[in-house]
């Protein structure tokens, strides 16, 4: 008892200490507010609200059915224009997109002639443009291959393909990317929180003060931990429940407790590694460089960007026993399909076993480099 009240009176200490540094308080509320924002609302990877154009020189029903087949939210609603028009409204930027048909178009395309159609794309909106001819393109054909199989033109394909789209039906970018920010930034922070609270530490003098008094490493360790955990998990859950489900409107399918309990046992592992960063390192500016040593394969190669799948099989065979991955595959799992505990145990699982070897690992290298300083 007397080693879970020391425990627990260094991290009130550790909390007051976090709560009077500027810096590290502005990084853990522009983590996780303003950055899962931008970084939601940005980075889009799908065509939206889009303007375009119609130069419409054959007036058919045709035409008419391919002008309108162009709907939100990938488009606005599309504007007919005169030819002579369609140069100084593109150089305008008026435009994004402007689709003109040729004369005879439909009579062309009964005829069994491959009349052109021509798309007019500003491409100074590079990931609309690229993206968006990919869309008009696919949007055309269909409209004629319907057109053609409702006159009786053109027999009907033999196969009805039905794409349905689960846990994210129009597949907007910023569902993945919000929810995906904050599974990074809780290991940014864990890492930066647990190195920060050390060589502050020792910047400050006050480890000495420390390893004076009748207080052991694993003490001393463990109060970081759950200090520097207990704002990571609050921000976390501050975060999903007021930015990403109040302000992002993001629909979180699984259980928010869940997931932050998953998050209290991931926390051991990564904060232990900044523990393990803030032994080494002897001033901040040294440990934000080993933190990018660390933090950008940890995130690079977590699933969290690149599926496991899209990576040679040596490779995701390796990464089983980084703990992230684990980690990134329980949060998908809970957040974004609704899994309960029984499906995700065996992650919680190995997360716990693997964190307890690093928290043992971190602790032994803490209490190696605090017998130096004290001796």
């Amino acid at each position: 008892m007397r080693k879970l009240s020391n425990i627990f009176w260094l991290g009130t200490k550790e909390l007051r200490s976090f709560l009077h540094d500027v810096v590290l308080l502005g990084l853990v509320i522009y983590s996780f507010t303003l950055a899962i924002m931008a970084q939601a609302q940005s980075s889009s990877q799908e065509v939206h609200n889009a303007s375009i154009a119609f130069v419409d020189e054959d007036n058919s029903n045709l035409s008419r059915r391919i002008r309108n087949a162009f709907l939100p939210p990938f488009f606005q609603a599309p504007v007919l224009i005169g030819e002579r028009d369609l140069v100084p409204l593109m150089n305008a930027g008026k435009y994004t997109f402007v689709i003109d048909i040729p004369p005879k178009f439909e009579t062309d395309v009964l005829a069994g002639r491959q009349p052109e159609v021509q798309l007019n794309v500003d491409a100074t909106a590079m990931v609309q443009a690229g993206l968006g001819s990919g869309y008009a393109q696919e949007i055309i054909t269909r409209e004629i291959a319907a057109y053609l199989s409702h006159i009786d033109r053109e027999p009907s394909p033999p196969v009805d393909l039905i794409v349905n789209i689960a846990f994210n039906p129009n597949a907007e970018t910023g569902w993945f990317t919000s929810v995906m920010g904050i599974i990074n930034n809780i290991t940014m922070l864990a890492i930066i929180l647990a190195g920060a609270a050390i060589v502050r530490e020792r910047e400050h003098g006050t480890l000495d003060h420390l390893l004076v008094m009748p207080l052991t490493p694993f003490e001393i360790a463990m109060s970081k931990i759950w200090a520097n955990g207990f704002i990571i998990i609050a921000a976390a859950g501050f975060s999903l429940y007021v930015v990403i489900e109040g302000v992002l409107r993001v629909p979180i399918a699984g259980s928010i407790p869940l997931f932050l309990v998953g998050v209290a046992f991931y926390l051991f592992f990564a904060s232990t590694i900044g523990i393990f960063l803030g032994t080494i390192a002897r001033s901040m500016p040294q440990l934000g460089l080993l933190y990018l040593l660390v933090y950008l394969p940890l995130a690079m190669l977590s699933g969290s960007n690149t599926p496991l799948e899209s990576m040679p099989p040596w490779l995701a065979t390796v990464l089983q026993v980084s703990p992230t991955v684990h980690f990134v595959t329980f949060a998908q799992a809970v957040l974004y399909r609704g899994a309960g505990f029984d499906v995700v145990w065996p992650e919680f699982l190995i997360i716990a076993m693997i964190g307890g070897v690093f928290l043992v690992l971190g602790v032994l290298r803490f209490r190696t480099v605090t017998a130096a300083a004290a001796g």
